[in-house]
């Protein structure tokens, strides 16, 4: 007769990062309950965080283990609108929030007096919008970043330069007696003498911007998978996508932003005439964008199965040249800036949304 051992065998705690099986996932916080009180000196729980960060796709995880997978999964759609007309952007952008009360979404919040335009995709500590907003200041701008952390950072540091151009327009509208004294005891004809700001050195400094950093906002969100939740057919005019993940191993090409499924879904959003962004530091990764945009050297007489591509054309190096877009997304980022310090090479390639074609009679 079989008798269950009373201290049965203790379970293995390497973390597997290949295993991706779900019972696997959901036996580690079990080592937690009852096998820390036997084994106190093991390294429990950074095993745990380690693996539950990589399943939850957290890069910066906590380590607040108080919930569960199921739920950390449930929040990639609790956090997603059901359409583009469900999605409530009137916290995001208050300036431009309609004044007509009556006009409401599906979703029962504010209209706003135009749509978001231009997306940033993995936005990253928003050094690209914080560039484009003064920039384009009458164009809603949208940052979309998966990292908890990351994104938090980002909201905070929205709402202080959106609170510092208000402190100034507010000096500004009433200045001080003792301003006053200073511009009245400044000869007239006399310019001041101190240097200008130059580029993005500008933000943080006494300057009132247009705009004033109303126009940017960043939300979390997995682009993968929700990109047609949050923006309607046509919709955009620009999409930035700058220094993705490279993601080297070919078994993990799957996860790269560019591919066919993704480019049809920004063919999707993106209008007849707008224009897609990218830029790499990565050579390979410059080859995979357009292998993917643009349709390779065809055997004589063989035409292209039809794609994606066929919705996209490149933008040449002159047109480049002259876009004060492609100047911010290469010298004003984060990670744009990293590269420069490091003496490393950008590769840049834009791609403009051709019209739709028309459907055979």
């Amino acid at each position: 007769m079989y008798r269950p051992s009373k201290n049965p065998p203790m379970p293995s705690l390497r973390c597997r990062r290949r295993n991706s099986s779900a019972s696997a996932r959901m036996r580690i916080p079990s080592l937690t309950t009852g096998w820390s009180s036997m084994y106190p000196l093991l390294p429990i729980s950074r095993q745990i965080i380690s693996s539950r960060g990589i399943y939850a796709g957290f890069p910066n995880f906590t380590g607040d283990n108080s919930q569960s997978d199921r739920e950390l999964i449930a929040n990639w759609y609790s956090n997603s609108p059901l359409s583009p007309a469900h999605m409530d952007w009137s916290s995001h952008f208050p300036a431009f929030v309609d004044p007509d009360t009556s006009k409401t979404n599906l979703s029962g919040g504010r209209k706003l007096t135009k749509e978001v335009e231009v997306v940033d995709i993995g936005c990253g500590f928003g050094g690209l919008m914080v560039g484009l907003a003064p920039l384009l200041p009458d164009t809603l701008m949208v940052g979309m970043e998966i990292r908890t952390s990351v994104l938090e950072y980002l909201s905070s540091r929205i709402h202080a330069l959106r609170s510092q151009q208000q402190r100034l327009k507010n000096k500004a509208a009433n200045p001080s007696s003792t301003e006053l004294q200073d511009a009245s005891a400044q000869p007239e004809g006399t310019e001041s003498t101190a240097p200008a700001p130059s580029n993005d050195d500008e933000i943080g400094t006494e300057k009132i911007f247009p705009g004033n950093f109303e126009n940017i906002t960043a939300i979390r969100s997995n682009t993968m998978k929700f990109l047609p939740n949050f923006f309607g057919h046509h919709q955009l005019s620009k999409i930035f996508i700058c220094f993705p993940d490279p993601h080297f191993k070919a078994r993990k090409h799957k996860a790269r932003i560019v591919s066919e499924s993704l480019n049809s879904e920004y063919a999707y959003v993106l209008r007849p005439g707008g224009l897609l962004y990218t830029i790499t530091d990565v050579e390979e990764y410059h080859h995979w964008v357009l292998r993917h945009f643009l349709h390779g050297e065809q055997p004589e007489g063989a035409a292209p199965a039809p794609s994606s591509k066929d919705l996209f054309e490149r933008v040449s190096e002159e047109e480049l040249a002259l876009d004060p877009c492609v100047r911010v997304m290469k010298y004003e980022t984060e990670e744009s800036k990293k590269v420069t310090r490091n003496k490393g090479n950008k590769y840049v390639a834009v791609f403009r949304r051709k019209a739709d074609p028309e459907w055979p009679a």
